[in-house]
């Protein structure tokens, strides 16, 4: 990738230097344009460059994830959620808003906050569910201590959408913890 955004020169020593301080590709790619600007060598068009394969990734992702019934694509989903989630450096929450196919109308942001939590209100996810006609949602959130385990506050809080959304017609399908180290399901670990 660095040779198409440096022509004529050797960008061995620059990939190596590179991954010895990001860890690995993803988190490389991952990393914000400032956090790259840090890396002597490494210019503002190679950074781009950078940041333009991670967003063309996570797109493909996004795609062949959610153009299906997202329940059905499970992993393809999870994928495109870790890829688009698990090497931040801050948490955020994220909606999935479903059709009563289970295929997605919107993935839409909610907030992003601390290395140890992120805003998220119950009235405004219904009210958001309410506008776009959802029929089901699925609540995500990265944490990026890298243990993906739900917390306390993790488990209330989605208690507290279902229970908001139950009455209204809305089922809340799941909530998904991404982390580096993979995910967890609070449905599947029976917490919902």
């Amino acid at each position: 990738m660095l040779t198409l955004a440096i022509p004529r020169r050797d960008t061995k020593p620059l990939a190596k230097k590179l991954l010895a301080e990001f860890g690995d590709l993803p988190a490389l790619l991952a990393a914000s344009p400032s956090e790259l600007a840090r890396v002597e060598g490494l210019g503002e068009g190679a950074a781009a460059a950078l940041k333009f394969v991670e967003a063309c990734g996570v797109r493909a992702l996004q795609r062949r994830a959610l153009n299906r019934p997202v329940l059905a694509n499970f992993d393809a989903v999870t994928d495109y959620l870790h890829a688009r989630l698990a090497h931040a450096l801050t948490e955020e929450f994220r909606v999935l808003f479903l059709n009563n196919r289970n295929i997605l109308i919107r993935d839409e942001s909610f907030g992003e906050g601390t290395v140890n939590q992120a805003p998220a209100y119950p009235r405004e996810i219904v009210k958001r569910a309410l506008e776009l006609q959802a029929s089901a949602i699925i609540l995500v959130h990265n944490h990026p201590s890298g243990d993906p385990m739900p917390s306390r506050d993790d488990i209330q809080l989605t208690r507290a959408i279902g229970d908001a959304a139950k009455p209204l017609g809305i089922a809340v399908h799941d909530h998904l913890v991404i982390a580096r180290t993979g995910h967890v399901s609070l449905r599947a670990q029976g917490l919902m």
